[in-house]
């Protein structure tokens, strides 16, 4: 299959994965029907389409679990609560679909699943909801996606890019909405620059995130992240946090700039789809020797144990 395939990832990035033949034939559901890959559509005239208007979630499925499917689904009713999106289904009724579609599909483990609410159908397009017609527009979209395992051997290569995380007046962050056109503009910058993903300031200029994985720092033993003013709340960026201080990590969320990047002794991404993932290069500077550090490497492990206990 040649790399322009839509179950194939074109180009390098936090994300690529193995292909596998069969995704042409999952069962997507919408609305709580399931349906053939190719017949799983929505209208042109959907909030999502035509305002990138609704909330969504990315999951992973490991021995037929869903970890920290609480958080995810806490993080989706708290930006749909924000938006004023009524999903009109209950955590419960959620985590059911979520599971039909998934054994649906006779899958186990070396899933990826997408989550997506939008406002629903429109009458005319229009960004008020006074034309909205009837409830929201439910999709979970399940795939057979392992992380390719490259993606930890050789790492990452960011490079910093000029579209900036905006202000909670402004759009708030901490949404994980449709409207990702920021980080869109965010990851194409990076690929033309030759970079796997794009690190995003805050609007002071300190670092904020990735444009689609959170980002971390190790100086002198001690893990750094970003304030988390300006950054979704990662569940992946929570759970690395709280394992290195339950494992006797020093842990700091605060402003830093580029300036301490270029100058770590280890630094990685995280994210539900590749877990965590070193960073071998920022802006042309080589973090220490280029490979995953004794902290990545730890907090790696760690991850990866967690998850096969919650999923045993």
């Amino acid at each position: 299959m040649s790399p322009a395939s839509p179950y194939h990832p074109p180009m390098a990035s936090s994300h690529d994965y193995a292909q596998d033949q069969r995704n042409a034939h999952v069962l997507v559901s919408i609305n709580g029907e399931l349906k053939p890959r190719p017949e799983a559509q929505v209208s042109v005239f959907d909030s999502g389409f035509l305002m990138g208007d609704g909330v969504w979630e990315g999951l992973r499925l490991y021995n037929g679990t869903v970890p920290y499917l609480a958080e995810h689904l806490e993080r989706l009713f708290e930006g749909s609560k924000a938006i004023d999106l009524d999903i009109g289904h209950s955590r419960e009724e959620l985590t059911e679909q979520i599971y039909r579609t998934t054994e649906a599909n006779e899958m186990i483990s070396g899933v990826h699943i997408r989550l997506m609410v939008t406002r629903g159908l429109k009458a005319t397009p229009f960004q008020g909801p006074s034309v909205n017609l009837g409830g929201p527009t439910i999709v979970i979209a399940a795939e057979w996606k392992e992380p390719d395992p490259a993606l930890f051997d050789q790492g990452l290569k960011l490079m910093t890019v000029h579209v900036r995380r905006g202000r909670p007046d402004v759009q708030d962050p901490s949404w994980n909405s449709h409207s990702k056109l920021n980080c869109v503009t965010a990851c194409i910058q990076a690929s033309k620059m030759g970079a796997d993903e794009g690190i995003m300031l805050d609007p002071h200029g300190f670092v904020a995130t990735c444009n689609s994985t959170h980002f971390f720092i190790v100086r002198d033993g001690e893990l750094w992240t970003s304030s988390g003013r300006y950054c979704l709340p990662g569940i992946t960026r929570a759970n690395m946090l709280r394992l290195a201080k339950e494992n006797g990590i020093s842990t700091a969320e605060r402003d830093f700039t580029l300036t301490k990047v270029y100058s770590a002794d280890e630094a990685f991404c995280t994210g539900t789809f590749a877990g965590i993932i070193p960073v071998r290069e920022v802006d042309g500077r080589i973090i220490s020797d280029g490979r995953a550090g004794p902290v990545t490497q730890r907090l790696r492990d760690l991850y990866q144990e967690e998850i096969r206990a919650l999923c045993s």
